[in-house]
């Protein structure tokens, strides 16, 4: 997996495709891009994993700090952050493979969130290992549809991104 970037950002549109746009430019792949609003309001934490192949990161910290809506970066590492994917896995299920897959979500502490004749949605929250683990118990028996959110993190112990913002 690559860099996971926790920026602060102030919620201004446009932000994104900026951001986004500061990757691509620079031919980094994004692997991974999550938004949503924080405890403060008016801001929003962007989630990204990024791909950098061997170059430095530094060049897209420093080019993402020049923009005025980033009021802070941290990467967080594995060891020092709780990091979560979401997964819905659609599979196709018949009368002698329905009890096979619902064993397997049981298993991986998964919620089967919608049933129908011959399919189940599966609904699945951890760890990147622990959703394809999943996904790959699920393959033989024929996923028919995958959604997944960006990874998710936030840093373990009691401090918080949006403590001593620089660039207020």
């Amino acid at each position: 997996m690559g860099h996971v970037l926790s920026l602060l950002v102030e919620d201004k549109p446009g932000l994104l495709t900026r951001v986004a746009g500061l990757f691509a430019r620079r031919g980094f792949n994004i692997e991974s891009l999550a938004v949503g609003k924080t405890e403060i309001p008016g801001l929003s934490r962007i989630t990204v994993v990024v791909d950098v192949e061997g170059q430095p990161l530094e060049q897209v910290t420093k080019q993402l700090n020049k923009l005025i809506n980033v009021l802070k970066i941290v990467e967080l590492e594995p060891e020092q952050s709780v990091q979560r994917e979401h997964m819905l896995i659609k599979v196709r299920v018949d009368n002698a493979t329905r009890s096979q897959i619902l064993e397997a979500a049981n298993l991986f502490r998964a919620r089967v969130v919608d049933v129908v004749t011959d399919a189940l949605v599966i609904e699945v929250t951890g760890d990147t290992a622990k959703t394809r683990a999943l996904l790959k118990v699920l393959e033989p028996y024929g996923v028919k549809e995958i959604a997944q959110s960006g990874l998710l993190a936030i840093g373990r112990g009691s401090k918080s991104i949006s403590e001593r913002i620089n660039k207020v």
